[in-house]
């Protein structure tokens, strides 16, 4: 699996620090289990973490919110030497069936061939995906290969992970492990790639902003 776009330092560094909700916690965690990469960049931050900690004085208030910063932990761990290395699995992960890790596999109930999806229209499908966060919205979708999802911005932020075939959009070709963050500034037309239908993991905390004045009017009905 060639994972070329990961999880940004910032969303990282809270997802160490355990101050993400549950549904941005999914996506996190999940891109975690398929990317060794990442999960040596967290190992570092827990790292930087603890050596922040036993360089605190006796007296918190004199500690900054500087020496808190990512930046902050990552020149105390250089100046630490390496960190400990996270174990990588043996086995490496099928970008086919059996390709969904926990903790997504027990939220959907096992692989993506078990999915009961829900059709959204022109040959998309989705199935919604509960957690204890109300304001969060966090589901599976499935784009047909070659088509688009219509264009649209965000109204918050929009967490992406792909879990099979792939897609692309302003922002480069995505496929099985690869992570996208997105936000208001983002205006983009994912379109899945020829072959095989594109299968993501995507969170977002607010409606998308659609472009097409037919795709607003039923947003309502599905949901997205």
């Amino acid at each position: 699996m060639n994972i070329r776009h990961h999880i940004s330092d910032e969303l990282l560094f809270d997802y160490a620090n355990g101050v993400l909700e549950e549904g941005w916690s999914i996506a996190v965690a999940t891109h975690l289990a398929m990317c060794p990469a990442c999960r040596k960049r967290l190992a570092m931050m827990e790292a930087a973490g603890g050596l922040a900690l036993e360089a605190i004085e006796v007296e918190p208030d004199a500690a900054t919110a500087a020496d808190f910063s990512w930046e902050a932990m990552r020149t105390r761990l250089g100046n630490a030497g390496p960190a400990a290395e996270v174990p990588v699995p043996k086995k490496k992960m099928s970008a086919g069936a059996g390709s969904v890790p926990e903790p997504l596999r027990s939220y959907i109930g096992g692989d993506v061939n078990a999915v009961k999806w829900k059709p959204l229209g022109l040959g998309a499908y989705h199935f919604p995906i509960k957690t204890s966060n109300q304001d969060i919205s966090v589901r599976l979708l499935r784009i047909p290969a070659g088509k688009p999802v219509p264009e649209h911005t965000h109204g918050g932020r929009e967490l992406t992970l792909v879990l099979k075939g792939s897609f692309s959009d302003i922002s480069g070709r995505f496929g099985p492990g690869d992570f996208e963050e997105t936000d208001e500034t983002v205006d983009h037309q994912p379109i899945a790639d020829p072959g095989e239908d594109c299968i993501c993991l995507a969170v977002t905390d607010a409606p998308l902003r659609f472009k097409s004045r037919i795709v607003r009017m039923i947003q309502p009905l599905i949901g997205i």
